[in-house]
């Protein structure tokens, strides 16, 4: 076989710095290359594959589908957009929904919606916050949301009228948000930003301010949506109902799809023309969305997901008692778990692989963990008994310096 490996230099864009691995195949929560080498999956496809690789009943969805029909565009209604659509008004508490292709077009479209908003009250009702370390995607809107200068500084100008504060500062909230303020765009989780949970005092001023000024609060939920984070939405653990939610990445559980998720107060601030897509809402994407939410919402599911996430944080607590200088602190909550391990991250990740572990490194000092949803107990020791001997040997180097 031709080396893929020199192909894919040849003729794919050089944006990603892949892994010198060639992945032929998955299953639950493993990945197998081309040399029959087995892995066990810690990405999920950066929060893809909730419910793990080569999953049936996904399959069995696009299979079904398949068979009808594949794309109509957005003149004909489709049972599949529908029923996904219905799933999640019913879930949440949205009352509409629009779809989109992407996590950063879903965001596009609640900055659309929120700027309208704010015009329809004033002229020059047209800032938006965010904050420092927020990613929101890499379309000129999403780039401009967010809070880190490495994405854009080769592109500027971005978008006017953002501004950025400091991650749970009330104080900067404060100073910032006036009567000029259309919407604060948020992750609950701060994913890109090294896995750093919004605080309770901060949502509940972002709430009263929000009220004062009359602006929009959008949870940007594309990572930690849908169980990711041990509810079906990380925003229900502060008691809020935000008034848009975008979507993404599980939701098609490996097919590309987006969601913007609005309140019933903002049904009808866009209308037929302001905003649309050629391929939003795929018949086969939502067909499997569709499955991935009937298989979230069943009972006992998300309490499975918080019961193993408490053992694995225990866990990895008890390690760090043990190896101080290489585990500085662990963060986040469900299965989107960051550990942080200094400037040994990207060692520990390149040890991994011969492990048979795969990992991922985020904000250069932090190792995110994000297995799939099904992850089982038996697969979470195995994963801390290498990522333990990993440590160790780390933890013996640095004595040995000593």
């Amino acid at each position: 076989m031709e080396n893929i490996f020199s192909h894919d230099k040849e003729c794919i864009l050089n944006l990603y710095n892949r892994m010198n691995l060639h992945i032929v195949k998955g299953e639950g929560s493993y990945l197998y290359d081309d040399q029959g080498n087995k892995y066990l999956d810690m990405f999920s496809g950066i929060a893809v594959n909730n419910l793990g690789h080569g999953k049936t009943e996904i399959k069995e969805a696009i299979t079904k589908q398949l068979e009808n029909y594949i794309h109509l565009s957005n003149f004909f209604v489709s049972e599949p957009v529908v029923n996904l659509a219905k799933l999640l008004v019913e879930n949440s508490f949205a009352s509409k929904v629009f779809f989109a292709n992407s996590g950063t077009e879903a965001n596009e479209g609640a900055l659309k919606l929120v700027k309208k908003y704010g015009k329809s009250i004033s002229e020059d009702k047209v800032e938006i916050l965010s904050f420092y370390n927020s990613f929101h995607g890499r379309t000129f809107g999403g780039m401009t949301l967010t809070g880190q200068d490495k994405y854009k500084e080769s592109f500027a100008p971005v978008i006017p009228h953002v501004k950025h504060i400091e991650f749970n500062s009330i104080e900067e909230l404060r100073s910032q948000v006036s009567d000029k303020t259309c919407g604060f765009f948020l992750e609950i989780i701060q994913g890109e930003g090294g896995i750093r949970e919004v605080s309770q005092a901060f949502i509940d001023e972002l709430l009263l301010l929000s009220k004062k000024h009359n602006f929009l609060i959008v949870v940007d939920e594309i990572q930690t949506g849908l169980g990711r984070a041990g509810d079906l939405f990380a925003y229900e653990k502060y008691g809020f109902s935000p008034d848009v939610v975008t979507l993404a990445k599980s939701l098609g559980g490996g097919l590309p799809i987006g969601a913007m998720l609005v309140g019933q107060h903002l049904e009808k601030v866009l209308v037929p023309g302001d905003h649309g897509s050629t391929f939003g809402g795929n018949p086969m994407a939502c067909a499997v969305g569709e499955s991935i939410l009937n298989t979230i919402t069943k009972e006992n599911f998300l309490k499975e997901v918080k019961a193993k996430s408490t053992y694995l944080v225990e866990k990895l607590k008890e390690m760090q008692q043990g190896y101080p200088h290489v585990i500085k602190d662990i963060r986040g909550r469900g299965f989107i778990i960051g550990i942080e391990v200094g400037q040994q991250a990207n060692e520990i990740k390149t040890k991994a692989i011969a492990h048979g572990l795969l990992l991922n490194v985020t904000s250069g000092t932090v190792i995110r963990l994000l297995p799939a949803l099904t992850i089982t107990y038996l697969e979470i020791n195995e994963f801390l008994r290498e990522f333990k001997n990993i440590i160790r040997g780390l933890e013996n180097c640095h004595d040995s310096v000593k």
